[in-house]
């Protein structure tokens, strides 16, 4: 059984006002990304979109780092919580799976603001980076557990499950580069178009190989 259960990094407990505002100013940051790109984004230009002083924008977040460390956080600790619950339930092997796919995509996408430095582990200074790190490979075990069942049963074929998790992982992640909030398609319909693709490449090969029709 896959342990994804795992220590969340930010132990201290934050009010809801507190935990309100860091969101405010992770739907800010986002802009700002977008607009000139992650890196060349300084906490003046995030105080600066939200009409706020650099100073008020320090009192929640000492620096960039703890910034993309609180907006990494809060999507895994979803993602994981999430898988947990997908994992524990009595639905088809492929249908959990397109579940979580789902669920992943609204996530990073609609449910945690900022998601663009989702992508942005390695901008991360020690010991967020490790911690992090972590919590995405025990998430990442999730996806190729699910896999590992489908071929036991039958309905996945894949020679590496390993590699066919990560494939997905990094089509699911790489949406925030060009998902836009108010476009043609909202998350929960990118999802879905994702998990019956994915999902169906899995189930397409497993009957091939069967000599299934």
């Amino acid at each position: 059984m896959v342990q994804i259960v795992t220590d969340p990094i930010l132990k201290v407990p934050e009010t809801a006002h507190a935990i309100e505002q860091k969101r405010r100013i992770l739907e800010a940051a986002s802009r700002v990304f977008r607009r000139q790109g992650l890196h060349a984004t300084g906490m003046r230009d995030i105080a600066a979109e939200l009409d706020m002083h650099a100073g008020n924008l320090y009192y929640y977040f000492r620096n960039k780092h703890d910034l993309l460390a609180f907006c990494q956080e809060e999507a895994l600790t979803g993602l994981l919580e999430a898988a947990e619950e997908i994992l524990a339930s009595d639905a088809p092997t492929g249908e959990r799976l397109g579940r979580l796919i789902v669920v992943h995509v609204e996530r990073v996408n609609e449910q945690t603001p900022g998601s663009l430095a989702h992508l942005e582990v390695e901008a991360l200074e020690e010991p967020w980076r490790r911690a992090i790190q972590e919590r995405r490979d025990a998430y990442e075990r999730v996806y190729r557990l699910l896999i590992e069942r489908g071929v036991e049963e039958g309905c996945f074929q894949t020679n590496d499950p390993r590699v066919a998790a990560m494939a997905i992982l990094g089509a699911l992640n790489w949406t925030v580069k060009w998902y836009r909030p108010g476009g043609r398609k909202d998350a929960s319909e990118i999802g879905r178009e994702f998990a019956e693709l994915l999902v169906a490449g899995l189930t397409a090969r497993a009957k091939s190989r069967d000599g299934s029709h």
